[in-house]
């Protein structure tokens, strides 16, 4: 059982950090949302801040943990399991619903990009700027295709220069579907592609995280029943 009370005080301190670490991602993603997408739709944000209050809570919570794990106290040890075992279903929870509304993101995503291109000549130089940085960085033009630009100038064949394949200066005029010059593929598509590419290691983290949660369980149990009869650990 002393084993077993190490382990447990190893295992908080590792859950501690991935409670920091999903601090971290919720921040980088609401911040990537609302500044490098300019996304303004604010049901956006939900899955950021509960990412962001699951990791403000489990940070806490493994804190909890390793103090009633080095003290041996029944009572924290006890209140670490209920509270770790709430936080498995909230997870759950928020997996079915992630699937259920799995199609929204892609929604506010396409409106989102339809409103920074209505809205790219009309706004200040940041926002365009932001524009500019999404499209030269994520390598794509427009919502769907470079298309989407046709409104852009009065030849209906311009297209910022940020679409292009090498950006210089009045690189985007004349020609908005010459593909050895222009981007064709829109942002939209390039952000489903990319996270459908990396979606395995999301998957991959959720389950490491799951073992995790599991086990700390397990081990709190198992030193709970030690403590409640009576054994002292070394």
């Amino acid at each position: 059982m002393k084993c077993v009370k190490y382990l447990l005080f190893f295992f908080n301190f590792i859950f501690w950090i991935c409670g920091l670490a999903l601090i971290v991602v919720g921040v980088i993603v609401q911040v990537s949302l609302h500044k490098t997408f300019l996304i303004r739709d604010a049901s956006a944000s939900a899955a950021p801040i509960f990412i962001i209050g699951v990791g403000v809570v489990i940070f806490f919570i493994a804190f909890f943990g390793c103090c009633g794990a080095w003290k041996e106290n029944y009572c924290m040890v006890t209140t670490f399991a209920v509270f770790l075992s709430l936080i498995i279903l909230a997870e759950i929870a928020a997996a079915i619903l992630g699937y259920v509304y799995r199609n929204k993101l892609s929604v506010i995503v396409q409106d989102s990009l339809s409103e920074m291109i209505s809205n790219y000549q009309n706004s200040t130089a940041e926002f365009r700027d932001g524009v500019d940085k999404l499209q030269e960085g994520w390598k794509c033009c427009g919502v769907n295709s470079s298309l989407d630009w046709k409104g852009f100038s009065i030849d209906e064949k311009t297209v910022p220069d940020s679409c292009c394949v090498n950006v210089t200066k009045g690189c985007g005029k004349g020609t908005m579907t010459d593909a050895s010059k222009v981007h064709q593929q829109g942002c939209h598509d390039a952000l489903e592609a990319f996270l459908k590419k990396n979606i395995q290691w999301v998957i991959v983290a959720a389950l490491v995280i799951a073992f995790l949660q599991i086990l700390g369980i397990v081990f709190a149990c198992l030193l709970m029943r030690s403590i409640r009869s009576g054994y002292e650990v070394m």
